[in-house]
């Protein structure tokens, strides 16, 4: 299977900025601290996305990986269970938490993306980040398209099926979603019929084992 073509429902890079962390308010002190590792992190999703455009896949991920660590210092969902180990970290305004989640979830989407670009792709991987982004924003047809991608490569068709007949609901005359789909009744039906044929055959077994029984002893009922 063509992984590149995998990719397809993406655009190759996040979605464009709906906010710019630039647009926050740094008042000082902590408030200021936050924005700038706001700032830095967008910046490095932003080199990211640039690497991805000239197909420096390994630079791209790189640069994900970056702001997501600059993030993890400031994601209350981290830093709550942190709280008897160091001091608190500053509230983050709504603004700030807005683009604290909406980064994340575009540095976990390229990175699957990423992957799939890789010669020898860790659907693992891929998976384990779609669940990431589908974690914090359910309905994101990306994420589901390749949490559905990755879960069939990973072997369970029938959960697959799930992910990507809800992509498909998001954008129904996807060629990709179809594809990946068709590729799922596929593979069930061929599960299918190997369970049909495995059941066949413990049946004729067990049939043949009754009827050398029966001619063993032709006198018993």
């Amino acid at each position: 299977m063509d992984n590149k073509e995998s990719d397809a429902v993406d655009d190759g890079v996040s979605e464009v900025e709906s906010c710019s962390a630039s647009g926050l308010g740094a008042t000082g002190g902590s408030d200021s601290r936050v924005d700038s590792q706001l700032n830095n992190a967008v910046h490095l999703k932003m080199e990211g996305n640039a690497f991805y455009r000239e197909k420096n896949v390994r630079s791209a991920i790189g640069r994900y990986h970056h702001a997501l660590l600059v993030l993890r210092g400031l994601d209350s969902e981290v830093t709550s269970g942190l709280k008897c180990f160091r001091p608190q970290s500053p509230s983050l305004t709504p603004e700030q938490d807005e683009l604290l989640r909406s980064t994340q979830i575009d540095c976990y989407n390229n990175l699957a993306a990423c992957l799939l670009q890789r010669e020898v792709v860790d659907y693992a991987r891929v998976q384990e980040y779609s669940f990431k982004v589908l974690q914090w924003r359910a309905g994101d047809v990306k994420a589901l398209y390749r949490a559905g991608l990755a879960t069939l490569e990973l072997g369970d068709a029938q959960t697959a099926r799930e992910y990507l007949l809800q992509a498909s609901r998001g954008k129904p005359n996807d060629a990709n979603v179809i594809k990946q789909l068709q590729r799922v009744e596929e593979r069930l039906n061929k599960d299918y019929e190997k369970e049909k044929a495995l059941y066949k055959g413990m049946f004729n077994k067990q049939k043949q084992a009754e009827e050398e029984k029966k001619a063993e002893n032709p006198n018993q009922a």
